[in-house]
């Protein structure tokens, strides 16, 4: 019997991926859903709510695969981002309208004391 060489430890195992295979292919829409949510959060809040129910759909999508997709990374980010960008919008919302019910009682104020 021939003996074999003793392998290195050092050197990486052979094929793409090692003894654990290739890694997983990304969700195809991780990568717009975070844009999506760092979108929301930054220039545009309407944008919030979208990355939020996308990232929701394609964290259930991912967690449904068990393993065999990725990008949940970028989809758990998006989707956080889109509830900040959502609760920014929220506030935005309740700030204006409460400016406009004020400036509105102010000036049916200002019309009853002056008689108009």
């Amino acid at each position: 019997m021939s003996e074999q060489p003793p392998q290195n430890p050092y050197q990486p195992p052979a094929g793409p991926g090692g003894p654990w295979g290739p890694p997983p292919s990304e969700h195809p829409q991780a990568t717009l859903i975070l844009v999506l949510g760092v979108l929301g959060i930054t220039l545009c809040q309407l944008l919030g709510p979208v990355a939020l129910v996308m990232g929701g759909r394609a964290r259930k999508e991912i967690e449904a695969a068990q393993g065999t997709i990725g990008g949940s990374t970028q989809v758990t980010v998006g989707w956080a981002l889109g509830i900040a960008g959502t609760i920014i919008l929220a506030i935005t919302v309740l700030v204006f309208a409460a400016a406009i019910v004020i400036v509105g009682v102010a000036g049916f104020g200002t019309m009853a004391a002056t008689g108009r």
